[in-house]
């Protein structure tokens, strides 16, 4: 053994330490190395167009969210569990929610909160979260989410049967908390407890069948082993016929039909029972198909007008039927699952990687199925809409957020796409379609990793093509004039959309 110095010399090597360094006598020095001083999280992610969505500090890796559902008054009780990891030291941080919450736990201790702001929770642990360290948050609730508005905004739509919390880019602040923002995913567990006879809907596989747990009540249960996106986790309720069977990659696909769509049923099944088959086609085309069960749900009358690729099972809308089947919905909205589930965006400008692409599968579709080639498509849309359009001065790959589903992101991001499969070749096209969605699989991406990959796969120089069709207002002058426009083809919004405006996933 190394013996020490005595204590007379050690304090002498102190005293020369201190006056060496210039800090005054008995000064505390900070340890090399030492982790930084807890401060408490962001109450944003940082998104340029929602800079309060989400929040900074910690990722979460799974949501336990138990909840108890009554029809006959929308009363939603509910326990969410988070784990999650810290990425910062913690003295607080902050949650999206903007229901009643009365309690919250942090590592198995009763934690301070403040709901602050519009949808805020503000979490303060007793004790601080170092960087790097796993933790537990458990939020017990109780409220009405209908009476719950944020901001003018009211979302999860109430029916004569039930309810549906289905919306984007805002939905989980009425059903769970959650750090809502697409860069940080997480796997889900989904359990709601509600009357006997009623029948509940959401993502994945339902790892137990429904069971009793009180009298006249019963519990459903569905999980997610996929990571996804908050606003992509949700819920349907109510009365509603239920029919399973397996794909044929083995996969179990479960449709849902709600019991009040009377003359509408028909042509709802006839599209959406296509479900098996539009994926293993669009898995030719895009790759293998990320997630781990399929399937759809075909709302009632009074549920929402929209259709959204709520991950795994797609929530359709019933305007979507008026005209009979409808495959070009299903075609866009498991698209999705690629391109807007599996891999999300960075942030909320980057919106047409989602739906600009959906909307060309859809043209892919029509190619191969022989109802107009995607030429053809593209001819149409670009004679749809005259020079003088307001349609051309949104941009696609910066609409704004109020702008966000406006059909220039779906069909002039559509348009963007035909532009780079002209310019490179059908080879590095395709070829460019399932690297993007490999590479990225269940995580996120911007417009610039896709123009580098498109570069880097072609070969070519593209950031002109992408400037003009993405980011310049004004109708792009096409090299060649467009074929003759006939009714043989169509663009994606009439097949698909149910309106123009006010409404979330045109489809």
């Amino acid at each position: 053994m190394r013996r020490g110095p005595t204590a007379a010399v050690a304090a002498t090597i102190l005293l020369l330490s201190t006056l060496l360094s210039g800090a005054p006598a008995g000064a505390t020095q900070p340890r090399r190395g030492a982790p930084p001083a807890p401060a408490a999280g962001s109450a944003g992610i940082g998104d340029t167009y929602y800079p309060e969505y989400g929040n900074g500090g910690y990722d979460v890796s799974h949501y336990d969210v138990r909840l108890r559902y009554d029809p006959a008054t929308d009363r939603l009780a509910g326990t969410t569990t988070i784990l999650a990891r810290a990425t910062a030291s913690l003295s607080r941080f902050n949650l999206d929610f903007a229901l009643a919450v009365s309690s919250v736990r942090v590592n198995g201790r009763v934690a301070g909160f403040a709901q602050a702001g519009s949808h805020e929770l503000v979490v303060t642990p007793a004790r601080p979260l170092l960087i790097g360290s796993a933790f537990t948050v458990v939020v017990q609730y109780a409220d009405v989410p209908s009476d719950v508005v944020v901001d003018g905004i009211t979302t999860g739509t109430r029916t004569a049967d039930g309810a549906l919390a289905v919306n984007e880019p805002e939905i989980a602040w009425w059903w769970y908390p959650s750090n809502d923002h697409p860069q940080d995913k997480a796997t889900f567990d989904i359990s709601v407890l509600v009357p006997d006879g009623v029948e509940v809907i959401s993502n994945g596989v339902q790892p137990l069948p429904p069971r009793g747990e009180l009298l006249g009540w019963t519990r459903w249960f569905w999980r997610t082993t996929s990571p996804i996106a908050t606003y992509l986790a949700y819920l349907v309720i109510g009365q509603y016929e239920i029919v399973t069977d397996t794909a044929p990659n083995g996969q179990p696909v479960i449709n849902a039909y709600s019991e009040r769509l009377d003359r509408l049923a028909p042509a709802a099944r006839a599209s959406v029972e296509r479900t098996a088959e539009v994926i293993e086609w669009e898995s030719t085309v895009l790759g293998p198909y990320p997630f781990e069960a399929q399937g759809g749900v075909a709302g009632p009358p009074d549920g929402v007008g929209f259709a959204l690729e709520t991950s795994t099972r797609p929530v359709y809308g019933w305007r979507f039927w008026r005209g009979g089947a409808n495959p070009y919905v299903i075609v866009h909205e498991l698209a999705h699952q690629w391109y807007g589930d599996s891999v999300s965006l960075q942030q909320w400008h980057d919106i047409w990687l989602n739906e600009g692409f959906a909307s060309y599968v859809e043209w892919l579709w029509s190619e191969a199925h022989d109802e107009g080639t995607a030429q053809e498509v593209f001819d149409f849309a670009y004679a749809t809409y005259p020079a003088d359009d307001p349609f051309w001065q949104v941009l696609p790959g910066d609409p704004g957020p109020t702008a966000l589903f406006d059909g220039a992101v779906y069909d002039r991001g559509a348009m963007t796409l035909h532009q780079l499969r002209l310019a490179v070749g059908d080879d590095a096209f395709f070829r460019i379609l399932r690297v993007w969605a490999a590479e990225h699989r269940w995580g996120n991406a911007s417009t610039p990793q896709f123009i580098a990959l498109a570069e880097r796969i072609s070969g070519q120089q593209l950031d002109d093509l992408f400037t003009t069709w993405l980011y310049t207002a004004g109708r792009p002058a096409l090299t060649s004039a467009p074929a003759t426009v006939t009714t043989m083809a169509a663009p994606s919004r009439p097949r698909s959309w149910p309106t123009l405006t006010n409404h979330v996933d045109r489809g």
